[in-house]
């Protein structure tokens, strides 16, 4: 706990406007990955068939969408940044590790491993001075 405390002072010491548009960029970002998941059934078969072989792949769509739909507007808005990025850790995990087992895609390997880099940096850096969090926390 201390040290989310003293990432926390980094942070809110250290902020900009250029940090606080990429966390509500990534939120965006994952929202519409989660729409267009949703409604488009032939990129949702294009990417559950390496799922199908696992037990429970159906279980782990239905994750991947809610996560990326809730944890991306709780970025958008900077409340509980941390908590909706390490719901979508093992996500992005998936996401490069896919490539791997199925039919490789380079475009989307190198936009997981971007995204997954971002959201490592946003675990550590968390919401920021611009976020419900901070504002929640200043009103205590």
């Amino acid at each position: 706990m201390d040290t989310v405390k003293k990432l926390n002072k980094w942070a809110n010491a250290h902020t900009y406007y250029g940090i606080d548009l990429l966390r509500i960029l990534v939120g965006i970002f994952l929202v519409w990955k989660g729409i267009s998941f949703i409604t488009n059934t032939e990129y949702y078969d294009y990417y559950a068939e390496p799922l199908k072989k696992i037990g429970g792949g159906m279980v782990i769509i239905h994750y991947v969408v809610a996560a990326n739909m809730v944890g991306g507007v709780m970025l958008i808005f900077g409340l509980l940044s941390r908590w909706a990025i390490f719901a979508q850790l093992p996500i992005l995990l998936g996401a490069i590790l896919i490539n791997f087992i199925g039919k490789m895609d380079f475009y989307n390997l190198v936009l997981s491993v971007s995204l997954f880099a971002i959201c490592l940096f946003f675990l550590m850096y968390g919401s920021g001075k611009h976020s419900a969090d901070y504002y929640f926390k200043m009103q205590q």
